[in-house]
């Protein structure tokens, strides 16, 4: 049965409307990877308590962080809530596990395309997951300020 409201929240149905577009635009490199020069900054809440990542990131990064998805990702799962990432930092592969409703910010800045969403505060203890040693060497994921991008 549909859930009855008193009135219509359009602010909220933009919003819901907007992570659909950034539902499908992972979906893509999921399933191709990304095309062209296209690559994306994402900022999410690391203290959301759906955030799966590793004790030493969230101690680094305790509310937000911005990762970045181009060159060095693996193992990208889209899910129905939540996506999950394999990223390297400082020589250590880890799996993020985002929820879409954690995400703050979304950005392409090759189409010139960027987001902004309202963060949903919640009380639960984030989950966090051990590190894993890197096998392979490579370039090192950075996390970056996106400040220069939003509109003020």
């Amino acid at each position: 049965m549909a859930e009855y409201v008193d009135e219509i929240n359009y602010d909220k149905l933009i919003e819901k409307s907007l992570k659909y577009v950034v539902v499908e635009a992972l979906k893509i490199v999921e399933r191709q990877g990304l095309p062209g020069e296209n690559h994306f900054y994402i900022t999410f809440k690391t203290d959301h308590p759906k955030t799966i990542l590793s004790e030493s990131l969230r101690n680094q990064y305790p509310h937000d962080m911005t990762i970045v998805i181009q060159h060095q990702y693996a193992n990208l799962i889209v899910g129905k809530d939540s996506f999950s990432i394999d990223l390297s930092f400082n020589g250590i592969e880890q799996t993020l596990t985002i929820p879409f409703e954690a995400i703050t910010y979304f950005g392409d800045p090759y189409a010139k395309f960027g987001l902004s969403f309202a963060a949903k505060e919640e009380a639960e203890e984030p989950i966090f997951e051990e590190e894993k040693p890197r096998k392979a060497a490579g370039e090192i994921a950075s996390v970056v300020s996106i400040d220069a991008f939003r509109k003020k």
